[in-house]
């Protein structure tokens, strides 16, 4: 009796220790989504400073009759320093430039993309929330802390005591923040957005796709139903089991030296790109397209030949959708684990500063994880924020390509 409660306590502490393993594990992930969310939650909001506008034509080189064209080309930085001026009276140079500074430095932007919409506002005065300045934002939002010495602060004295005034007033808002999804990069947190990223990742993975896939299902149909078994075979076999497990700047070398220094193709494009991590994704597609086929039974195979089909017929209209769940769903892994990595695209050079917003897989763009290491390397303090947010949303893209892969399985797959 007592060996057999020895042996009884014995299993269920081995129960408690895997409970406690799979706790753990689960509380360091909670604790580590709460940091990333609660940082970066902030992110998708801006503070605003309401202001009077007057489009006075004094200091407008653009009328109401003018065309959208030319206004978008027209500088509004004078009428960005009346309004400061008509709203703050009796500034002095330097009270000027610090009131300014409170200000984003894409005021003139905000004003003229106003007046596009608002043509008849021309010679009008109108009440406009003006997105406020990184620093001021971060102030508002309590990341930073007020009561630390003047020297330490990129807010002074005097402004603050403008915000607590615009605070009495109620001129300090907060409105959602529209521009981080639909931006690309910039130099200033306030303006910085993560579109530009997310087309850029969405082209390439498009040309990841439209690469691997049909080359690993053919390479998998091949080396699954028509060849024999042999040392090439399994040498093959080898290499493709091999290349899975390759470090992912491995295969951004290859691009580097290969797409690049061999075929001069184009730095920085979403092609080049969507190449590199199609090398990447190929043996996880392969691997997983196999392993679908090797699924199917061998009846299905035996009765489609027995019915006068050929070898191919069998293959592509019997075998192949059988295992098309399998495959799809190897597929989407895959793609989900390309979204994810920096290394590759950082040595074809799609890490750089690119501000526009990319057209087509030979525009020059940056990859989400891209865009989130470019700003955890900033030194502003605004883009803490958009690193979390922009984590965020590439969490949000992998838990809804995992989902779907899932999905497609459940829904699609075959149980024989």
């Amino acid at each position: 009796m007592s060996n057999i409660k020895k042996r009884l306590k014995a299993e269920r502490r081995f129960k408690f220790y895997g409970q406690l393993g799979v706790f753990l594990s689960l509380l360091f992930v909670m604790l580590l989504m709460l940091k990333i969310f609660t940082t970066g939650s902030g992110a998708f909001f801006r503070t605003t400073i309401e202001a009077d506008v007057f489009f006075d034509p004094n200091f407008m080189p653009v009328d109401k009759n003018s065309s959208d064209k030319e206004i978008s080309r027209a500088s509004f930085e004078a009428l960005a320093d009346s309004v400061v001026n008509n709203n703050f009276k009796d500034l002095n140079e330097d009270q000027f430039i610090k009131v300014r500074e409170m200000f984003t430095r894409r005021f003139d932007y905000q004003l003229r993309d106003y007046f596009i919409d608002n043509k008849d506002d021309y010679k009008k005065t109108v009440k406009l929330k003006i997105s406020a300045s990184s620093d001021l934002d971060q102030i508002v939002k309590g990341n930073y802390p007020r009561n630390v010495p003047e020297k330490q602060r990129k807010i002074n004295d005097y402004q603050l005591s403008i915000l607590d005034e615009l605070n009495k007033q109620e001129r300090i808002g907060s409105t959602f923040n529209f521009w981080f999804f639909t931006n690309g990069d910039s130099r200033d947190p306030e303006t910085a957005g993560i579109w530009g990223a997310i087309m850029g990742s969405f082209y390439a993975l498009m040309v990841c796709l439209a690469f691997a896939f049909p080359i690993g299902l053919l390479a998998s149909v091949y080396l699954e139903e028509y060849t024999k078994p042999g040392k090439i075979t399994d040498l093959i076999e080898v290499n493709i089991n091999n290349l899975a497990a390759v470090p992912s700047i491995v295969f951004g070398l290859l691009g580097l030296g290969m797409l690049i220094g061999v075929f001069n193709m184009p730095f920085q494009v979403p092609l080049v790109g969507g190449l590199t991590l199609g090398f990447m994704t190929l043996p996880t597609i392969i691997i997983a397209c196999r392993s679908s086929l090797r699924a199917v039974p061998p009846s299905i195979r035996h009765g489609a030949l027995a019915l006068g089909a050929t070898k191919t017929q069998t293959t592509f209209h019997h075998v192949v959708p059988l295992a098309l769940p399998g495959t799809l769903t190897g597929t989407i892994i895959g793609m989900a684990q390309a979204l994810g990595e920096t290394a590759p695209l950082l040595m074809v050079g799609m890490v750089a500063f690119v501000m526009e917003i990319p057209g087509g897989p030979l525009d020059p763009a940056t990859g989400l994880p891209s865009q989130i290491y470019l700003w955890s390397e900033s030194a502003e303090r605004g883009f803490i924020e958009k690193t979390s947010a922009g984590i965020m949303l590439l969490l949000l893209f992998l838990i809804l390509m995992n989902l779907t892969a899932v999905l497609i399985r459940r829904k699609v797959e075959v149980k024989w």
